[in-house]
């Protein structure tokens, strides 16, 4: 019985090992994956700022016009919820998936047709499996956040707003904080509100020539401005997913190595009792004869 306990128990050691040599592997590539998109998030950071600022000044010194910032009765609601298209990830989707489920019901209580636009398989998933209308769904993103894509969610959003289908646009993602803190986030994406432009104010004072005119400029600005606004919050998010899994996978990776240890441990103990139970059976013996 006891032979039968350390073979047990060295199997599962085995087990173990390899199981953490995979959430080790999944560690560094989320590091690496976390190290790019990070480095991108920052770097077009300064960009954002800026174009938010111009806009600013655009819209305290121009009279809007753009259908973008018409603000209708809101009978027909779409929720953009950003999630990640793969698991082992921790808690990361539920914290933005919970928020967004219940800023769907509400929505649906108060007598508002809502609809999901889902980024990520995990969220289209969600809802789908839940009944509710599901607009538009991309699960094939794989975590990386670039211009392409940007302009696709953006397009899609635009699109909706602008024919009618739908009288507001909101985005549900996690805001990056820090690696160990991403923050869920509700906010409206259109019609665009130019109180809640949220930028750099360094240049609210400054005189601006603007070259060949403000009507002009607006119209090139604002498609360039919603673009932006989404790229940054598909980087938001997906760097908040890839800080997340390291998190995740460094914590496993961890718990792995203690579980192997208390493994150890308990053969180890299996094995010197087998020992000395065969010892005792020896000496029994000899004085027997």
């Amino acid at each position: 019985m006891a032979g039968a306990g350390v073979k047990l128990l060295n199997k599962r050691i085995r087990s173990v090992k390899n199981t953490q040599q995979i959430t080790k592997a999944m560690k560094m590539v989320a590091a690496a994956k976390l190290q790019r998109q990070q480095g991108q998030m920052l770097a077009a950071r300064p960009y954002a700022r800026k174009l938010t600022e111009l806009m600013q000044q655009l819209v305290s010194q121009t009279e809007v016009m753009d259908p973008l910032f018409e603000v209708r009765p809101v009978q027909k609601r779409l929720f953009v919820v950003i999630t990640s298209d793969k698991g082992l990830c921790g808690s990361y989707n539920m914290n933005i998936i919970k928020p967004a489920h219940k800023a769907v019901d509400q929505s649906i209580e108060s007598g508002v047709e809502t609809a999901v636009y889902a980024i990520g398989r995990k969220g289209a998933e969600y809802f789908r499996k839940r009944g509710y209308t599901i607009h538009a769904s991309h699960e094939d993103f794989g975590g990386e956040a670039n211009s392409t894509q940007g302009k696709t969610v953006g397009d899609t959003a635009v699109g909706a707003f602008l024919d009618g289908t739908f009288d507001e646009v909101r985005v549900v993602y996690p805001s990056f904080v820090s690696t160990m803190t991403q923050m869920p986030v509700d906010q409206p994406l259109l019609p665009i509100a130019p109180e809640a432009m949220e930028g750099d104010t360094e240049g609210a004072g400054l005189d601006y020539i603007w070259e060949p005119n403000q009507e002009e400029l607006f119209g090139v600005l604002v498609p360039l401005y919603l673009r932006n606004r989404v790229f940054m919050t598909l980087s938001e998010a997906f760097t908040s997913e890839h800080a997340a899994r390291m998190t995740s996978m460094s914590a496993a990776t961890e718990n792995a190595g203690e579980l192997i240890e208390a493994l150890t441990l308990q053969r180890n103990r299996e094995r010197q009792a087998a020992i000395t139970s065969e010892l005792l059976d020896i000496v029994g013996g000899a004085n027997a004869l």
